[in-house]
This record gives C-alpha cells, sequence and structure tokens, in this order.
C-alpha cells in the first residue's frame, strides 16, 4: 500500500516535482514557495503548498512550428 505524503522534505519534493535543489531554495528565497520548520533545521513543504506553487509557473506550451518555404 502506498502512502500519500501530506508533505515533502526538500529532497522530496524535488524528486516528486523533477526539479532541483537550487531550483527549489531560489522559489522558497523569492516567497513563491510556502515552507514549514519541523524542530531547527528540518524544513517541509506541504503537499497543497506544493501544489499550489505548481500551479502558479508559467505554462510552457510550445510555439507552433511554421512551415518552412511559405
Amino acid at each position: 500500500m502506498e502512502v500519500t505524503p501530506n508533505a515533502f522534505t526538500i529532497k522530496r519534493l524535488c524528486a516528486a516535482y523533477g526539479v532541483g535543489r537550487t531550483f527549489v531554495y531560489e522559489e522558497i528565497k523569492a516567497g513563491r514557495l510556502e515552507t514549514r520548520r519541523a524542530g531547527t533545521r528540518k524544513v517541509l513543504v506541504r503537499k497543497q503548498d506544493a501544489d499550489k506553487w505548481l500551479d502558479s509557473l508559467p505554462k510552457g506550451n510550445p510555439q507552433p512550428a511554421t512551415a518552412r518555404g511559405a
């Protein structure tokens, strides 16, 4: 049985969302990704905050290719 976490460590967030640590820490510093503290060292990101952050990222829709020689 797989358990869905309610919060992620930075390492688990990176793995779950396919992003790097540096990018995550930049997003935290910019105030776009909300965190919580568990003790003095452990940083957690609630799943609902991670999903909200993901939804706020710009869409990456590619531009349609133009016909060559037209």
